[in-house]
C-alpha cells in the first residue's frame, strides 16, 4: 500500500472533476433522441473517433493482460493479440464504408437489413442480450477486475471498495452525457492515459534495481523474453503463439474490438462519422496508435518486473495481502507502479482512472445501445417516445454497470478471460466478413455458428471431453489443437446449415445490395437474377473496390508492423535492425498513400 500526496489527489480530484463536467455539459443535447445518445447525431470527425477507439481499448486490464503475457511468454506472447491488426486493417480499407452506406443505429440492426423473416428477428434479438449484455458484462468485469488489483496493490483498497469507487463517477457521466460525452471525454483519457504509461515506463526502468535500458535488455531474467518471435524449435511455442494467431485465430474468432467484418463499438464509431471517409480514416488512426505505438510503454514495465519480481513468490511476500485468488503475473504491473514517487504516482494513478473510465463509458453506451434500439424498440415497446428511448438507455447503463460490478469479484485474471473469449467466439468470425459479400449465407448460418461455438467451448470447459481430446500425453489431438478444433467443428456446423436451409429471399437480397453495393463474384447470381426480373440494383458507375482494400490491407499491415517492430529495436539499442525496418515502414506508407487515394475517388 502506498500513500498519496496532495499533488497525488489534486490530478485525481481535478480529473474527476473535468469529466463529470463534461458529462454534465453535453447531456442536454445528447438526451434530444436516441440517435443524439448513441451516435451523436452522425457527425463525429475521424480525428475524434479515432482518438476515442484507442482510448476506449486503452483500459486498466489491457497493461495488466500485456504483463501476464510478457512474463509467462515473453514479447513474442503477445501475437495473440498482434494478429487481431490484419482484421482491423481489413475493416479499415473493406468493411469502413460498408459499415457507414447501411446507415444504421447499431451494427446488430444490420440483421434486418441483410436477413429476412423471423430468423432475422431472432437473431437480432438474441445477438442483442448475448453481446449487449452477456458479452459485455464479461468484457467490463476485466476491466473491473484490473482496477480492483490495482487499487488493493497500490491503495489497500477492499475489492468492493475499489468496485463502487471506481464505477460510481463512471456511470453517472455514461448514463448523463451519452455517446457526445463519452467520446469528447475520450479525447483527454487518451493524452492523460498515454502519459501516465509512458511516464512511468521511463521512471520504472531507470530503478537502481533495474539500471536503464542497457542493463534492463541484458539481465538474465529479461534476455530470453526479447524476441518478437518465439523460439522455432519449441514447436507448442511456435504454433500456439504465432501460427495460430495468425493463421487462423485473425478471422475465426470474434472478439470485442477487433471484429472480424467490423463490428461492437468500433462499428459504433464508424456509424457515428461523417461519412464514408471519416470511417476509414478514424479506424486506420486507431490500428496505428492500437498496434505500432502504445504496447511498448506497458511491455517495458512487464519486462523491468521480471528484474525487480522475478516469480509470483517475491509478488506475494511483498504484498502479502492480497488473496490467493488474486494472485497472478498480472499483478507485476501494479506492483511496480508503487515504486513510483509523489506526483508521477498520481498522473499513473489518475491515467489508470481515465483509462478504466474510457472503456467502461463505451461499453455501457455500446451495450445500452443494444438493450434500445435491438431489444427494448424492436422487441417490448416499438412506438416509444425519443424521450423514453433515452431513459430506458439511461437505466440499462446502470444495470449493465451493476451487473459486470458483481462478476468482477468472482474472476482471477486477465488472460484467463480473454482466452475464454476467443474461444468463445472461435468459429464466428468467417461468416462476419463473408456476409457482406456472399448472397448465400442467411440467418440460419449465423445463428447455427453462434451456438455452435458456445456450446462447444462450453463443452469442453465443463465436461471430461478436453482432456480426452486435448490432454498432453493421451489425448486425441495435441493442446495447442484445441482453438482450431473448435473453429472447424464451427465452420463445417454452419456450412451445413446454410446449404439446407433456403437462402433468403430476393427482395431481401436485392434491397441490401441497392443499398449497400457490395459487389464482387460471390453476389453475381443476385445481379443476374435482378436482371432478368428487369430490377436495377447495381451502380455502374461505381468498381469494386475490394481488391484494392486488400492491397492497401496488406501495405498497412507492413507498415504497422514495421513501426511496432522498429520500435521495439530502437529501444532494444540494435541500430541497423531499426534502421532497415524504419526504411521498410516509409516505403510501405508511400506506397499505402497511393493505393488509398484510389480508394477514396472510389467512394466519391
Amino acid at each position: 500500500m502506498i500513500s498519496l500526496s496532495t499533488i497525488d489527489y489534486a490530478f485525481i480530484i481535478i480529473f474527476f472533476s473535468i469529466t463529470l463536467f463534461i458529462g454534465v455539459y453535453v447531456s442536454k443535447k445528447s438526451g434530444k433522441n436516441s440517435t443524439e445518445f448513441f451516435l451523436s447525431g452522425r457527425t463525429m470527425p475521424w480525428w475524434l473517433l479515432g482518438l476515442s477507439m484507442v482510448a476506449t481499448t486503452f483500459s486498466t486490464d489491457t497493461p495488466n493482460l500485456v504483463t501476464d503475457i510478457v512474463r509467462t511468454n515473453g514479447v513474442s506472447g503477445n501475437w495473440v493479440w498482434w494478429a487481431f491488426l490484419i482484421t482491423g486493417l481489413l475493416t479499415v480499407f473493406v468493411y469502413a464504408k460498408l459499415w457507414r452506406k447501411s446507415n444504421v443505429n447499431t451494427d446488430i440492426e444490420f440483421y434486418e437489413l441483410r436477413y429476412g423473416g423471423k430468423p432475422a428477428t431472432f437473431l437480432r434479438k438474441f445477438r442483442a442480450i448475448y453481446l449487449g449484455v452477456i458479452f459485455n458484462v464479461i468484457t467490463m468485469s476485466a476491466v473491473t477486475l484490473a482496477a480492483i488489483k490495482i487499487g488493493g496493490i497500490m491503495l489497500g483498497l477492499e475489492p468492493w471498495q475499489t468496485v463502487v469507487s471506481a464505477g460510481l463517477v463512471t456511470v453517472i457521466f455514461s448514463a448523463v452525457g451519452g455517446f457526445r460525452g463519452v467520446v469528447y471525454t475520450d479525447f483527454i483519457l487518451f493524452f492523460v492515459a498515454m502519459g501516465g504509461a509512458i511516464g512511468a515506463a521511463y521512471y520504472l526502468v531507470n530503478l537502481p534495481e533495474v539500471g536503464g535500458l542497457e542493463a534492463l535488455v541484458t539481465n538474465e531474467n529479461v534476455v530470453d523474453k526479447l524476441s518478437f518471435l518465439p523460439n522455432f524449435s519449441d514447436k507448442k511455442a511456435f504454433i500456439t503463439l504465432l501460427i495460430i494467431p495468425l493463421a487462423v485465430q485473425w478471422w475465426s474468432s470474434w472478439y470485442p474490438g477487433a471484429e472480424p467484418g467490423g463490428g461492437g463499438y468500433i462499428a459504433q464509431r464508424m456509424l457515428a462519422a461523417k461519412n464514408e471517409n471519416h470511417a476509414i480514416g478514424a479506424t486506420f488512426f486507431f490500428n496505428i496508435m492500437h498496434y505500432a505505438l502504445r504496447p511498448w510503454p506497458w511491455i517495458l514495465v512487464a519486462l523491468a518486473s521480471l528484474v525487480v519480481f522475478p516469480d509470483l513468490a517475491s509478488i506475494q511476500e511483498a504484498f502479502p495481502s492480497i488473496a490467493d485468488d488474486k494472485l497472478g503475473h498480472d499483478l507485476a504491473y501494479s506492483a511496480m507502479l508503487t515504486k513510483l514517487p509523489s506526483g508521477l504516482l498520481g498522473l499513473v494513478l489518475t491515467s489508470l482512472i481515465a483509462a478504466y473510465m474510457s472503456t467502461i463509458s463505451t461499453q455501457l453506451n455500446w451495450g445500452a445501445s443494444y438493450m434500445v434500439n435491438d431489444f427494448y424498440k424492436r422487441q417490448i415497446n416499438p412506438d416509444a417516445s425519443e424521450k423514453k428511448l433515452v431513459a430506458v438507455g439511461r437505466i440499462s447503463t446502470v444495470i449493465l454497470m451493476v451487473l459486470s460490478a458483481i462478476l468482477a469479484l468472482l474472476l482471477q485474471n486477465a488472460l484467463q478471460i480473454f482466452n475464454l473469449l476467443l474461444v468463445f467466439g472461435a468459429g464466428t468470425g468467417l461468416i462476419f466478413i463473408l456476409r457482406w459479400f456472399w448472397w448465400r449465407i442467411n440467418a440460419w448460418s449465423e445463428i447455427t455458428a453462434m451456438f455452435a461455438s458456445g456450446i462447444l467451448s462450453l463443452a469442453l470447459a465443463l465436461t471430461p471431453l478436453k482432456a480426452y481430446l486435448f490432454d498432453p500425453e493421451n489425448g486425441v489431438f495435441p493442446d495447442w489443437a484445441e482453438f482450431p478444433f473448435v473453429v472447424v467443428v464451427t465452420t463445417i456446423v454452419w456450412l451445413a446449415a446454410t446449404f439446407m436451409t433456403q437462402p433468403e429471399s430476393n427482395e431481401v437480397l436485392y434491397n441490401f445490395y441497392k443499398k449497400i453495393q457490395p459487389g464482387g463474384p460471390g453476389w453475381s447470381k443476385v445481379l443476374i437474377d435482378a436482371k432478368e426480373n428487369s430490377i436495377e440494383i447495381a451502380e455502374h458507375n461505381r468498381k469494386w473496390s475490394v481488391p484494392s482494400g486488400l492491397w492497401a490491407m496488406l501495405l498497412g499491415c507492413v507498415l504497422i508492423y514495421s513501426c511496432l517492430f522498429a520500435t521495439g529495436y530502437w529501444i532494444y539499442g540494435k541500430t541497423i535492425e531499426a534502421l532497415v525496418l524504419t526504411g521498410v515502414a516509409i516505403v510501405s506508407g508511400f506506397l499505402l498513400v497511393k493505393v488509398w487515394k484510389k480508394i477514396s475517388a472510389n467512394i466519391l
